[in-house]
């Protein structure tokens, strides 16, 4: 596809330097995803999310950022689908967001694990019961004959739950990834991008500059 060759595009958007930043990610990241917001990017909340299976083959896959509190980052999902059978407490994942629009990406490492079934519950509830019979009728990552077979099951969960609360499956709930590095990556022109990084040591974040 030799289309692909030559798509150039520079970016001049903006900049990012040390000086600018806060001096916590998690404030920084949460600055960006309300400028994401504003700037009225599609799904401003939505992040790469990759893992890595016991024989070492890594995975990835669009998840949505829920939770961004006191350092906190949360996701969830169904316990039994692929990425959870990689997600044991305390397994190694990456994150990453990109705003095209806003010519940025933000670059996370860290360590998962599973969140309270209090605010599992409490974010059940929060969903609307379409979405919550989602969560019930289908069997992430299992191979389904055809749509029919999905749109039965989803009937019959409704028929199932027929005016009566639906409450959170014990198979679905959070994740909470404690973060051990950032990287906020702001595009420049000529490709020599803005790179600021965020390492936890000694208990606390340090901030340096990387090459782009």
């Amino acid at each position: 596809m030799n289309e692909i060759r030559n798509l150039r595009k520079e970016y001049s958007a903006s900049t990012l330097d040390i000086c600018d930043v806060d001096a916590s990610p998690f404030a920084q990241l949460e600055k960006w995803i309300k400028e994401a917001i504003k700037a009225e990017v599609l799904e401003p909340h939505a992040m790469c999310l990759s893992t890595v299976s016991a024989e070492g083959r890594p995975s990835s896959r669009i998840v949505l950022l829920r939770v961004l509190h006191e350092g906190k980052m949360g996701f969830f999902t169904n316990y039994r689908s692929r990425k959870a059978s990689e997600l044991g407490d305390g397994a190694n994942v990456a994150l990453n967001f990109f705003w095209a629009e806003l010519e940025r990406q933000v670059r996370i490492e860290g360590k998962v694990y599973k969140s309270s079934v209090e605010n599992s519950d409490m974010y059940f509830q929060s969903r609307p019961p379409d979405s919550q019979i989602g969560a019930w009728a289908s069997p992430q990552s299992q191979k389904l004959k055809d749509r029919a077979e999905l749109e039965k099951l989803i009937s019959d969960t409704q028929a199932n739950f027929k005016n009566e609360p639906i409450p959170r499956p014990e198979f679905w709930g959070g994740y909470e990834v404690v973060s051990e590095a950032f990287e906020f990556w702001q595009g420049r022109p000529s490709r020599l991008h803005d790179r600021i990084l965020y390492e936890m040591l000694d208990g606390h974040w340090q901030l340096s500059r990387l090459a782009p």
